[in-house]
């Protein structure tokens, strides 16, 4: 099953409403807020890579707050 860790930079004062609403999509396995240069990571599985696609592309990002992504694809 692919995986990544997706790095997030949100707005400043919005990060536990977006964390609330990444928790909720479909295909998010884990996700914390961390301190330092980003200030979430994201665990994403899907059965296919384009499933990863769709969920970061089309959900995340688009979320109102969402700065920035950084996606690192797992090697199987």
């Amino acid at each position: 099953m692919p995986t990544a860790l997706v790095l997030l930079n949100v707005d400043l004062g919005d990060e536990e409403k977006i964390l609330e609403r990444i928790r909720k999509i479909d295909g998010v396995r884990e996700a914390y807020r961390v301190y330092g240069i980003y200030d979430m990571i994201l665990k994403i599985e899907g059965d296919l890579t384009e499933d990863m696609k769709t969920i970061i592309t089309e959900k995340i990002r688009r979320i109102q707050g969402v700065r920035s992504t950084l996606s690192l694809v797992s090697l199987q």
